[in-house]
C-alpha cells in the first residue's frame, strides 16, 4: 500500500526489544535521579527559584516566522530603551536554545539583560526550534543540524532591521550557530550583520566521545529510533516506556551535583516532558552524526565568548576548551565551577556577564587585508 510502512512480525519483535531496552536504561537512570532529587529534598534551606514562571517569556511581543521549507515558528522579541515605537534598534541579540527545551530557558538572560541594559536601544530575539515549544512539529527527515541553521537564517532575516547581531546559542543552539557559520558565512563577513557569537555548553564535535553524550551511541538507542521510523504506531503505544527511557538522562544531565531548586528542575523537567517524543528521537541522530568543526574558522572572525560549566555531563568541558582553542584571539573562555549542562539557569549571573562582555567587544567582521601593488608584482 502507498504511504504504509510495513513492518513484519520479527521487526516488530525488535522494534519492541528497542523501546523495552530503552526504558530499562531510563528505569537505571530514574533511580539515580530520584535519589538525587530525594537527596536535595531534604536540604533544610528555601528554594531560592520557588515561584519561577518559565512560561513569562510567551507574553513578550508575538512574531511568526516562516522558514524556508513553509513551517512556522514561534518568536518571541523584546525591545529595550525609551524610545518612540518603530525606532530600529541599535543591536539585536539572538538567543538560540537547546535540545528539547524551549525559548524559555532563557528566562534569567532576559530578566537580567534587560535591567542591565534598561536604557539602551536593544532587541531580544528569542524563538521555538521546529519541532519545540509553540514551533510546527518537525518531519523526521528535517531533524538536522543544517535545517535548523537554516532557520536561524530566516529568524535573522525576519526580526533583524538594523545594526549590528550577536547570536548566542545553548547546546543543540550552540551546534545550530556553527552550522550556521558554515552554510551562511556571509553573515560573519566585513559585509554581514553578525558581529558576536556565544557559545553555552555546546560542542562542534564529538558528542559521542565523552560523558552522557556515549550514550547516544547506544545500539539500544539506535533500536528505539528505528521504531520511530518504521513503526510510529508502536511507540505511540509505548511513548510511556519512551518517556521513562529518555526524559530521566536528559534531566539527570540538566544541573550539576550540588544544584539547589526543585521548582527550577521541575520546569526543565516540564520543558523536556512537553517536546515530542519524535521531536527529540528523531534530533538524536542529528547530534550523534555533528561535526561543524569547519565553521570555527569562519566564526573567528567576528569576538566570540565560549560557556561551559566543569561538571557538564552531556558536552564536557573538553568540548568548549577545544572550541576556545581554535577561536583565535578575539575569543574568551568561561568556566563556571560546579555547574552543569543548564549553566544558564543554574548560574545565570555570569552567563548574562559574559553575554555583556561579549556585546561590550562586538564587531563585525574586519575587512581582508588589503595587498601592496608591489607584492602583486613580484608575484607576477
Amino acid at each position: 500500500m502507498s504511504g504504509v510502512s510495513v513492518v513484519d512480525e520479527s521487526e516488530r519483535i525488535g522494534l519492541l526489544a528497542g523501546v523495552a531496552g530503552v526504558a530499562a536504561l531510563g528505569g537505571m537512570a530514574a533511580i539515580g535521579a530520584a535519589r538525587n532529587i530525594a537527596r536535595k529534598s531534604v536540604v533544610g534551606k528555601a528554594d531560592p527559584h520557588a515561584d519561577i514562571d518559565l512560561t513569562a517569556l510567551y507574553d513578550e511581543q508575538a512574531w511568526t516566522v516562516t522558514t524556508d521549507d513553509g513551517l512556522d515558528l514561534a518568536v518571541r522579541t523584546v525591545d529595550l530603551g525609551d524610545v518612540a515605537d518603530g525606532t530600529p534598534p541599535e543591536l539585536t541579540v539572538v538567543f538560540v536554545h537547546g535540545f528539547s527545551l524551549r525559548l524559555a530557558s532563557w528566562h534569567f538572560q532576559r530578566e537580567q539583560l534587560a535591567a542591565d541594559w534598561a536604557d539602551r536601544n536593544y532587541r531580544f530575539v528569542f524563538y521555538d526550534h521546529r519541532g519545540h515549544g509553540e514551533s510546527d512539529p518537525a518531519p523526521a527527515e528535517t531533524c538536522t543540524i543544517a535545517q535548523l541553521a537554516d532557520d536561524a537564517a530566516a529568524v535573522i532575516r525576519s526580526t533583524v532591521t538594523s545594526g549590528p547581531v550577536v547570536v548566542v546559542g545553548h547546546s543543540m543552539g550552540g551546534m545550530t550557530v556553527m552550522g550556521l557559520a558554515r552554510r551562511h558565512p556571509a553573515l560573519f563577513s566585513s559585509a554581514g550583520p553578525v558581529a558576536g557569537v556565544g557559545l553555552v555548553a555546546t560542542a562542534s564535535r564529538g558528542l559521542t566521545e565523552a560523558g552522557l553524550g556515549e550514550g547516544l551511541g547506544n545500539p539500544v538507542v539506535d533500536a528505539f529510533r528505528l521504531s520511530v521510523r518504521r513503526a510510529p504506531r508502536l511507540v505511540q503505544a509505548g511513548r510511556g516506556l519512551t518517556r521513562q527511557a529518555l526524559e530521566p538522562v536528559l534531566v539527570a544531565a540538566s544541573f550539576g551535583p550540588a544544584f539547589f531548586s526543585p521548582a527550577l528542575g521541575r520546569a526543565v523537567e516540564k520543558m523536556i516532558q512537553n517536546t515530542p517524543i519524535e521531536t527529540i528521537v528523531n534530533f538524536l541522530h542529528a547530534l550523534e552524526i555533528h561535526d561543524e568543526s569547519t565553521a570555527l574558522p569562519v566564526l573567528a572572525q567576528v569576538p566570540t565568548t565560549v560557556v561551559c560549566g566543569d561538571k557538564d555531563r552531556l558536552t564536557p568541558l573538553p568540548n568548549s576548551v577545544r572550541m576556545y582553542s581554535q577561536l583565535g584571539p578575539d575569543s574568551r573562555l568561561v568556566v563556571v565551577k560546579g555547574a552543569g549542562h543548564m549553566v544558564q539557569m543554574e548560574e545565570p549571573r555570569l552567563v548574562s556577564d559574559a553575554i555583556v562582555d561579549l556585546v561590550d567587544r562586538a564587531r563585525v567582521a574586519l575587512p581582508a587585508p588589503r595587498r601592496r601593488w608591489w607584492k602583486k608584482r613580484a608575484k607576477a
